[in-house]
């Protein structure tokens, strides 16, 4: 996963606009999606801000929570 990243990224959304998080951790455009899955067998995560906020999109990939970070990111490696 050559675009993931162990860290979440704090990312300003829209009301109303939709987004597409990457799931793969291809994209060059994180955490946003730049059809680079196309690769893979992994669809990026559609989702809807209702409000204009900052919101914390999973940079590791492992959430089980996606696109939001579940603090996953703090576990890798050590088991």
């Amino acid at each position: 996963m050559t675009g993931s990243n162990k860290s979440p990224y704090a990312t300003a959304v829209a009301a109303g606009k939709t987004y597409f998080w990457c799931a793969c951790g291809q994209s060059k455009n994180q955490p946003f999606c730049d059809g680079s899955h196309k690769t893979t067998l992994i669809s990026p995560v559609i989702f809807k801000s209702d409000d204009d906020k900052t919101v914390h999109l999973c940079g590791c990939k492992k959430t089980g929570n996606g696109p939001y970070c579940d603090g996953t990111h703090s576990r890798l490696g050590t088991e």
